[in-house]
């Protein structure tokens, strides 16, 4: 199959998106597929469809310490504002299918989901409405309350209401990025402020919760079935993005140490969120779990990352699913 791989674009997260790109496109030229690894900002610049196709180099890319200067790339690139470099949508009729491998942003919002649909072109992963509401995290707080899904309680602010907080320690971040992109952990009043203006760098809506003290788990899901749960224990700080993406600073333990009760309630829980929020074929959610027991949902993400230490390949790999296989699914999947 032809295959044009969708990594980068004008995100926070596209340093993080090109790893996970990369690491695609090796696994699906070792399955024998023709691949193009295109960034949704920058395009292939003049690159016919055929000589890249015939190009079967492998990729690479590290993930620097820090995410990456937006500013710097718009002034460097020329490109501007835009979204979606001219030739991508040209890039991907030609696909015989296009795997999204985006981070943030337009790729996990739904805009660039409902494009392809107007195009009719097949692309992995989530469609536009789950993007949306799996994106918005004041949205998709509100629908699993409704379902009764336990989440930390949380204020949204934006330019409009400033709501008053009543709860410290607190947790500070915009309401639609992800890889702990503007995330910070506020103590108290004093702090907060800070907090607000680091987070509104990235978006003027801004979601605060409830700080949940608790061990940190997620669950992958592929095929409307549970993987193995896996343990996120951070060497130092929280798990932020230096922690996330930089070898050895993050503990990953899968299968979780828990007992068979609370694996099979992180599972079913996993499952719900994914069916209320109507994922696709894949997601991963993310838990606190307290010393209660009581399993408190952070969020769901519809393009879960693909890089070499990325959780949703591990607890596939910990179901004895290797990568390459992995990816292989997730590509002839809807």
């Amino acid at each position: 199959m032809k295959v044009v791989i969708l990594a980068g674009g004008l995100s926070p997260e596209r340093d993080v998106s090109l790893s996970s790109g990369a690491k695609i496109a090796n696994a699906l030229m070792e399955r024998g597929h023709e691949v193009m690894l295109v960034d949704l900002y920058l395009g292939k610049r003049n690159e016919m469809f055929p000589a890249v196709y015939r190009s079967q180099q492998p990729y690479t890319y590290t993930i620097p310490e820090h995410e990456p200067d937006l500013e710097a790339l718009k002034k460097a690139s020329g490109l501007g504002e835009a979204l979606i470099s001219q030739e991508v949508i040209c890039l991907c009729q030609k696909a015989d299918r296009v795997f999204l491998a985006l981070h943030g942003s337009i790729g996990e919002n739904g805009q660039l989901q409902a494009l392809l649909d107007i195009y009719g072109i097949s692309y992995t992963g989530t469609g536009y409405l789950g993007s949306l509401l799996a994106m918005d995290k004041h949205i998709s707080k509100q629908l699993m309350t409704v379902n009764h899904i336990k989440t930390a309680r949380w204020l949204i602010m934006d330019q409009d209401h400033h709501p008053d907080i009543s709860f410290f320690p607190c947790v500070v971040k915009p309401c639609g990025c992800g890889s702990s992109i503007g995330v910070t952990i506020v103590d108290n009043q004093k702090q907060l402020q800070k907090a607000l203006e680091e987070a509104r760098v990235y978006e003027d809506r801004i979601i605060i919760e409830e700080k949940i003290n608790g061990r940190e788990f997620s669950v992958g899901i592929l095929n409307h079935q549970a993987l193995p749960v896996i343990e996120i224990i951070p060497r130092q700080g929280f798990y932020d993005y230096k922690n996330k993406y930089q070898s050895g600073m993050t503990e990953e333990i899968c299968p979780a140490q828990l007992s068979d009760e609370l694996t099979e309630k992180l599972q079913k829980t996993a499952l719900k969120v994914h069916e209320v929020l109507q994922l696709g074929y894949y997601s991963r959610v993310d838990f606190i779990l307290d010393e209660n027991g009581d399993a408190y949902c952070l969020e769901a993400n519809t393009l879960p990352g693909m890089t070499p230490i990325s959780l949703l390949p591990q607890m596939a790999l910990a179901a004895g699913i290797s990568y390459p296989d992995l990816c292989e699914m997730i590509m002839k999947n809807q």
